[in-house]
């Protein structure tokens, strides 16, 4: 019992257990992870803005409040295409040496899910009127707004984006709200969020506990297509919100919308697939599309669903339509 008796050997064999035990079931596994984990071939590493940006989400404390992480459960599908593996936080490194904010994973989604936000929200107009009011685009959204990341001048000068913000949110200014540097990386940092496609030939983890979907008949021929209300809501609706009537200035109506109820099947198709750019009208449209990869049913969905919504009625489109379409946009993006 003299360990117990000597106050020096007793603290030197306590310190020596608690070192050996860090070695060994933390240290050890840790750098045998990192040695059996790189990241996936085709990801992008973050570039100056998207670094700065990640810092700015870091200190405005985003991380709070969303995740970074897309579990293997049936739910999480609207989050990303698949699960999320431990090569998609392989390239993190430290954020300095007194920091270790590597992966912002996240414990809590009070909003949602961020990991493949790049894809289903690109738009740099949509994330700044976000920032700085959330309820400009999402009414019932309870996410605090960051003016402080935002500048009130008379003229908008050269290299600067004004946003565009509806009438009810301006509250008596008269000036061009311009966003600062700050605001301009962080939206560069969460479209740099994209989920990384496997390597060809990797059959990513199934989702677990899926829930049956029931697909939606067509009018023309009764082909079965997805829900088009589901896709809208998830890849359109943030924009041009669920009662179809967009918000003024900064994203066009698709209630009564020319192009939706018209005939041109082709400059709808390119819109969806390609973006629209309507000038000093609205907000630039990214090619939503392209960057979510969709199929001619998941395009023939949302367009008859638009076609048929809000109002809207005019004549559904057959998937055979839409994919002459996108083949030859396929063909002449490619030459």
């Amino acid at each position: 019992m003299e360990l117990f008796d000597n106050h020096i050997k007793l603290f030197r064999t306590a310190l020596g257990s608690f070192i050996g035990l860090t070695i060994i079931v933390a240290i050890i596994p840790a750098i045998n992870n990192q040695n059996n984990n790189a990241p996936l071939p085709n990801s992008i590493p973050l570039n100056e803005k998207a670094q700065l940006g990640k810092l700015s989400f870091i200190a405005n404390g985003c991380v709070a409040c969303h995740t970074q992480q897309v579990r293997n459960v049936d739910m999480d599908k609207m989050w990303g295409t698949r699960p999320g593996i431990a090569a998609d936080y392989a390239a993190n490194t430290r954020t300095d040496f007194w920091r270790n904010t590597a992966t912002l994973m996240g414990t809590e989604r009070t909003g949602p899910d961020l990991t493949n936000i790049g894809n289903r929200q690109p738009s740099l107009a949509w994330n700044l009127l976000h920032l700085y009011q959330p309820r400009a685009v999402v009414k019932s959204s309870i996410m605090p707004a960051y003016p402080w990341l935002f500048a009130i001048k008379n003229e908008v000068g050269k290299d600067e984006v004004e946003v565009v913000v509806p009438d009810e949110y301006r509250k008596g200014i008269s000036g061009k709200i311009i966003a600062k540097k700050e605001a301009i990386n962080l939206v560069a940092y969460l479209q740099s969020l994209r989920q990384t496609s496997l390597p060809d030939g990797k059959t990513p983890m199934e989702f677990l506990y899926k829930k049956k979907e029931n697909p939606i008949a067509s009018e023309n021929k009764k082909e079965e297509l997805p829900d088009g209300q589901m896709l809208y809501t998830q890849n359109c609706a943030s924009c041009h919100q669920a009662n179809g009537e967009g918000l003024k200035g900064a994203f066009p109506p698709l209630k009564g919308s020319p192009i939706v109820v018209g005939n041109d099947l082709e400059l709808y198709v390119n819109i969806i697939m390609l973006g629209y750019d309507a000038r000093a009208d609205y907000a630039v449209m990214n090619a939503v599309g392209t960057i979510n990869n969709f199929s001619p049913e998941q395009v023939t969905s949302i367009i008859n669903h638009e076609k048929t919504s809000w109002g809207n009625q005019s004549k559904t489109v057959t998937t055979e339509e839409v994919k002459k379409i996108m083949d030859f946009i396929k063909i002449t993006n490619n030459k």
